[in-house]
């Protein structure tokens, strides 16, 4: 049996939902998920949601950017890891690929070289074209494209 739903007034809700996205940049799904602990007919989730999109509360591409910026600078997360993530929160491709001028090349590739050097430099005892291909293996895990890897390794 599911736990009783506590009853709010359709003003506390959206004053509620206006703070989830005022406390951290969320999308439309997250919001749409945090929705359904509330009893609401779907006019009003849609006007809510519209509100929130009216008074900037909630804004997809804003959620994106720093979305992009948190996985990349905090999380050392590649590019290939953080779209699937996104993809998974419904964004689209073309936001997603708009956005992701958000991570500057150089600091991209530094931070490739800095996760290889920092990673192979913990591998011991291996012959050296086993530790390139755990080391490459990682990096691909992290979300890194073997394309940017490569040129990494290759300087």
């Amino acid at each position: 049996m599911q736990p009783e739903k506590k009853l709010f007034t359709f003003e506390e809700i959206k004053q509620k939902l206006a703070n989830y996205c005022v406390y951290q940049d969320r999308c439309h799904a997250e919001v749409e998920q945090k929705m359904r602990e509330f009893v609401l007919i779907p006019e009003a989730k849609d006007e809510i949601l519209l509100y929130l999109m009216k008074e900037n509360y909630l804004n997809e591409e804003r959620f994106t950017r720093s979305y992009i910026r948190g996985k990349f600078y905090i999380k050392s997360w590649g590019k290939t890891k953080i779209k699937m993530h996104l993809k998974q929160k419904g964004i689209t491709e073309k936001l997603i690929t708009s956005c992701f001028n958000e991570i500057d090349e150089a600091d991209y590739l530094n931070t490739i070289n800095k996760i290889y050097e920092n990673y192979e430099s913990k591998l011991k005892g291996m012959k050296e074209y086993q530790k390139k291909a755990k080391t490459i293996k990682y990096l691909l895990s992290r979300g890194f494209e073997y394309e940017c890897i490569l040129q990494v390794i290759e300087n």
